[in-house]
């Protein structure tokens, strides 16, 4: 029987690149697997562990992307193009003219032949393509246990569900290919959310709680990316009856609550540097994450966030290159009043001190003010520590104010003190072994809070939100200065580095009025540069109101914001990329206004 081939359109720009001749065809590639080799459970194993693979979105293990040759930036799962740069919690940062691409994202003035959308849509399909192998395998393949049968295809819908979802809150319309289908030239003319509803529910069906391996998906992780795909369809009573089960009781939850692939039942960690802190990861706030490792042997980053191995300190210990700025929008939402809350509609009129055009060597004093600490966990600013590698020093750190401000991204740095094991170093920008976090616990309960207060049970969301309020303000989370500013390494003192006040919301403050606002505030707080941003304004239908107030603000302070024009009804999505409307002769439709 002749070896059955799963191809999707999007691979045919890779292959028309290929001279065949007949003598070629005839004869079967060297290196090419035989059915007979993968239809048992060690090839199934393998093509799942191939599907896993493609949640990198990253490929040769370098800095290109699989099939295109391409940079593995162009596609980051961190999303932090899509997510944050798009959606004002970040620039696109380094000089306005590196990677010039991402400008117009980051202005949502998107043009389908940009070729950042093509590498993020073939990345994606990919991982598409990877798991319909193996479910087709699986069907092929008798000797495979029913055991082991059902969980390669759990894990494979799990995996088909996560790409399908990034595929349509990117591009909306997308086609549906998956593994019975025979003509991959597919029109996108239906919705696609059923059917990532029913890879999710097949998943959470089948999986069980516990894992041998902490980077398998299991039942609650499924259950919990239903949920989240309920909150992205508005499906408010179906996500609550998730969330119920999810949360644990003492989090506000109905139940014993879900638990992680290797059983630690759900909850938020004290210190929310826990989340970014490779040597703190997998932990019980840890729902779904995508598993990096440095120094695995292969001498690349491709398993090591090499999707963001541009967003370090420029001029700094980390090497390179400056990318991802956090904004001063985002940095001003920190500031909190005298109760301890935060300014939610007029936060810019409380704006933070910054050193926005001053020199390294001119006098700087912070802001004295008061301050949420998750601030000084997400954003690297003038004069104070970043982690254990001394004080920010401002300018000398940022290749160019003038194109994206102040200040640099702290989420994604390593600490020195175990840079040796959590950094890997094999190529000329960093990569590190800090987890990518696609769903937190934090995120799970303020989903859940937006589901209670659109149902109108506003009590039980201002619980959920303070759940995470009241992690923030645990003193674990509270950053001190230094023992000794010349010696980051010799510790910490006991004299916070900022005036760090933060408080619950009162008990009956969400009404109809507040608790949405409040809880959107909160999820730009405590989600800032995790590639959230953009979809959520996008979802809530107030990304034109808001990302055009952040032109008409941001766009005074720094100069790579002078087109920003977000159009209601278009800017929602980006466009399907033209390359694939091109090799579907047409049967791909552009989305509205492109």
């Amino acid at each position: 029987m002749k070896p059955k081939k799963y191809n999707l359109l999007i691979a045919a720009v890779a292959l028309a690149t290929l001279g065949c001749s007949k003598g070629f065809l005839n004869k079967q590639p060297e290196g090419a697997l035989q059915q007979y080799q993968i239809t048992n459970t060690a090839g199934v194993q393998a093509l799942l562990t191939g599907a896993y693979a493609s949640l990198y979105q990253e490929g040769d293990g370098n800095t290109t992307l699989a099939g295109t040759g391409t940079n593995a930036w162009e596609a980051s799962p961190s999303n932090w193009i899509y997510g944050s740069v798009a959606g004002g919690d970040s620039h696109k940062g380094s000089s306005i003219s590196d990677q010039p691409p991402i400008v117009p994202i980051a202005n949502a003035q998107e043009i389908s032949s940009n070729g950042f959308f093509n590498d993020k849509w073939i990345s994606l399909y990919e991982g598409v393509k990877r798991c319909n192998q193996v479910l087709a395998t699986l069907a092929i393949s008798p000797s495979v246990s029913d055991s082991m049968r059902t969980e390669f295809t759990a894990e494979a819908h799990f995996l088909r569900g996560h790409f399908y979802f990034e595929l349509r809150r990117c591009f909306h319309m997308v086609p549906w290919i998956d593994e019975t289908t025979t003509d991959y030239n597919q029109p996108n003319d239906a919705d696609i959310w059923p059917k990532i509803e029913a890879d999710f529910t097949w998943a959470m069906d089948t999986l069980p709680a516990k894992q041998p391996n902490v980077g398998q998906v299991n039942k609650w992780a499924a259950a919990s990316y239903l949920a989240k795909t309920y909150v992205y369809e508005a499906k408010w009573a179906q996500a609550k009856a998730l969330f119920d089960q999810i949360i644990p009781a003492s989090y506000g939850g109905t139940g014993a609550g879900g638990v992680t692939s290797n059983n630690l039942t759900y909850g938020l960690t004290d210190r929310f540097e826990d989340n970014f802190d490779a040597s703190q990861k997998n932990n019980k706030e840890s729902v779904f994450a995508i598993q990096m490792t440095a120094n695995d042997g292969t001498l690349s980053i491709a398993h090591a966030n090499g999707g963001d191995m541009l967003n370090f300190p420029y001029n700094s210990p980390f090497r390179c290159c400056g990318f991802f700025q956090p904004s001063v929008d985002l940095a001003n939402s920190y500031r909190t009043d005298p109760n301890g809350l935060p300014y939610v509609t007029d936060y810019n009129s409380h704006g933070i001190a910054n050193d926005q055009g001053l020199d390294s060597k001119a006098p700087f004093t912070p802001d004295a003010g008061n301050i949420d600490p998750r601030l000084d966990w997400t954003v690297g600013r003038r004069g104070i520590p970043v982690h254990d590698w001394g004080l920010h020093p401002g300018n000398n750190w940022i290749r160019d104010q003038g194109s994206a401000g102040p200040y640099s991204n702290k989420k994604n740095l390593y600490w020195q003190g175990n840079l040796s094991t959590y950094s890997d170093q094999s190529t000329w920008a960093p990569g590190s072994a800090i987890n990518l976090l696609v769903i937190r616990f934090a995120d799970v309960l303020l989903m859940a809070a937006e589901t209670e207060a659109q149902l109108g049970n506003y009590a039980q969301a201002e619980v959920y939100v303070n759940d995470v309020r009241v992690r923030a303000a645990n003193p674990a989370n509270i950053l001190y200065q230094y023992n000794d500013n010349a010696n980051p390494l010799n510790g910490f003192s006991t004299t916070p580095a900022a005036n760090y006040v933060i408080s619950p919301y009162p008990a009956g403050y969400f009404t109809a009025t507040t608790a949405l606002p409040a809880i959107y505030f909160e999820r730009k707080l405590e989600l800032a540069c995790e590639g959230h941003r953009f979809f959520d304004l996008a979802r809530w239908g107030i990304a034109d109101v808001m990302m055009n107030a952040y032109y008409s603000f941001e766009g005074k302070i720094t100069g790579d914001l002078s087109t920003g024009n977000f159009t209601k009804g278009k800017n929602e999505y980006f466009p399907i990329p033209q390359p694939q409307i091109d090799l579907s002769n047409g049967k791909l439709k552009q989305n509205t206004g492109y």
